[in-house]
């Protein structure tokens, strides 16, 4: 109801009221902010109880970067940032479609965050891995976070800058997604295309 409220009120204010615009920005990420950190603790408590619910359906990925974009556009059009999509056409996977979009929304929402003007996702096949990045032109990821790539939980400082709980939650939702032998994972570099933060998610 906030989020939508949040939209409802970007509808009613014009697009050159230039003191509204940084204030419905703070609001739409704050919001997503608390939506995400919501549903983490209780996807985290469910994993604790063994009892993480996992429901994998057909999902056409092309759709899910649309919904996502969708999410986020006018949080874009506040802070004056582009985003681009590359991608495979046609790429289609089984997988949960909301925890994997609660995944990516929150780390893109982080993107918009620390990036500056520009923004760019990318889906494509690699060695029959799904692979979606989300990367930024921000001052990238801090060393210390670099150096927590495989850190386990309780070894994450969460109070300082960029959330390691995201981080943590994300790598437990891919995890979650197996094949065979295989099974989804993340991973975080800086540089990329834009040369910030890159952010990896590699499913099965």
């Amino acid at each position: 109801m906030l989020q939508q409220s949040i939209d409802a009120l970007n509808l009613c204010i014009g697009t050159d009221n230039e003191q509204a615009k940084p204030m419905l920005s703070t609001a739409h990420y704050e919001a997503a902010r608390l939506n995400t950190g919501l549903v983490q603790v209780l996807s985290l408590y469910r994993a604790e109880m063994e009892n993480l619910p996992i429901n994998e359906d057909e999902c056409f990925i092309d759709d899910l970067l649309e919904d996502i974009f969708i999410t986020h556009e006018n949080y874009l059009g506040h802070k004056n940032m582009s985003l681009n999509v590359e991608q495979t056409p046609g790429l289609v996977r089984y997988l949960d479609k909301e925890l994997i979009t609660l995944l990516l929304n929150d780390i893109l929402v982080n993107a918009m965050r620390y990036g500056q003007q520009k923004l760019l996702v990318s889906a494509f096949e690699d060695d029959g891995w799904l692979v979606i990045q989300v990367e930024d032109d921000g001052a990238g990821y801090p060393t210390r976070m670099l150096e927590s790539n495989s850190a386990l939980m309780q070894n994450l400082k969460i109070s300082e800058g960029r959330t390691g709980l995201g981080l943590f939650f994300a790598r437990l939702i891919a995890a979650t997604h197996r094949r065979g032998d295989r099974q989804g994972e993340i991973s975080f570099t800086n540089g990329g295309k834009l040369g910030g933060s890159v952010f990896t998610l590699k499913l099965p």
